[in-house]
């Protein structure tokens, strides 16, 4: 994947950057804050869509959350770093690390740390905001790919068809390491 830089931020010593969609960071922000204020209100004061912690045991709830959460974390670390760790000379598509498994590690992160959070308790209303927060990163992925597209052409496309975008490929004798 190519690096994309983020608008408006301190990123600027980064011209080898494509871009992101202009909503892409006050959307990922409204809809953070709208996903941890609805999951605590409903977990720790209403408890009106928690009903299906009882089935799932919380020791289970809470190794899977981690598992999640962990990852996530790592996921988003690796990728950054892949990113902004150092400047390139000359703008590329990056296919080492962590973009060699999926084409945005840095949103699926996102995704995966909203899904450990709803494994340790399950609110119906925050998968709710889960499921809208998914659709919206597509969004904003599909918009950044389509300027990746345009300055990096058939280089970008055959990336798009060898690496998936969300969901890492299980290929015997071709995995590859982050």
């Amino acid at each position: 994947m190519v690096t994309m830089q983020l608008s408006n931020k301190s990123h600027h010593d980064h011209p080898e950057l494509t871009g992101e969609h202009p909503a892409g960071d006050m959307g990922q922000l409204i809809i953070a804050i709208l996903f941890f204020m609805t999951w605590s209100i409903d977990v720790f004061y209403w408890r009106w869509t928690t009903f299906f912690n009882q089935y799932l045991p919380g020791i289970i709830r809470i190794i899977l959350g981690v598992v999640f959460c962990g990852g996530a974390g790592i996921l988003a670390r690796k990728g950054l770093v892949t990113v902004f760790g150092k400047p390139r000379e000359i703008p590329t598509v990056i296919r080492e690390g962590v973009f060699g498994i999926v084409r945005h590690p840095v949103y699926l992160s996102e995704i995966l740390l909203y899904i450990g959070l709803l494994i340790f308790n399950l609110s119906l209303i925050a998968c709710g905001i889960l499921i809208g927060a998914i659709v919206f990163l597509h969004y904003i992925a599909r918009y950044e790919e389509k300027l990746l597209v345009a300055r990096f052409g058939e280089e970008y496309q055959r990336y798009m068809r060898e690496v998936p975008m969300w969901i890492p490929r299980l290929r015997s004798g071709k995995t590859k390491r982050f």
